[in-house]
């Protein structure tokens, strides 16, 4: 989900409140805080030696002692407002930050509008070589011939 529809769904129901479903279908406490909205910009090589560069909008949820707390979108609606100058453009990936057990970073991948909530379901990130063509496996001809596995540049 990009930043601008994130934003877009939290402004037409500003009166619910705000539920997060992890990857494997427990919740995230209802009395989350969000400590941090954040603009995260990476600058990397991939195994083949490309430079890439990501910018995301990261959501940090944090679950306190105080258990009556609930974030009414309105509210979170609000914070966005206050750090729209630091987020990247609207079309950017919106991720979730949540720690239980180990610190993660969700996606969303997708929501549903009750009488009462907004529910983000969230989704598990997963890792991907950006230079298949270079670092795949060898093919039988490429194993028959000794050729290497992976070409100059590639880890």
């Amino acid at each position: 989900m990009t930043l601008h529809d994130f934003y877009t769904l939290l402004s037409q129901h500003p009166d619910k409140t705000l539920q997060l479903v992890l990857p494997g279908g427990s919740t995230v406490p209802q009395s989350f805080h969000v400590t941090e909205v954040g603009r995260v910009q990476k600058t990397f090589l991939d195994c083949g030696g490309k430079l890439h560069q990501t910018d995301t909008c990261q959501i940090q949820a944090w679950v306190g002692d105080d258990e009556d707390h609930r974030l009414a979108v309105g509210k979170l609606v609000k914070i966005f407002q206050k750090s729209a100058l630091l987020l990247p453009g609207g079309g950017a990936p919106l991720e979730i930050e949540y720690e239980d057990g180990v610190l993660s970073q969700y996606p969303i991948a997708s929501h549903t509008i009750t009488d009462t909530a907004v529910i983000f379901q969230l989704e598990r990130k997963h890792t991907d070589c950006l230079a298949r063509e270079i670092c795949l496996p060898p093919s039988a001809t490429q194993k028959s011939t000794g050729a290497a596995c992976c070409a100059p540049g590639c880890c």
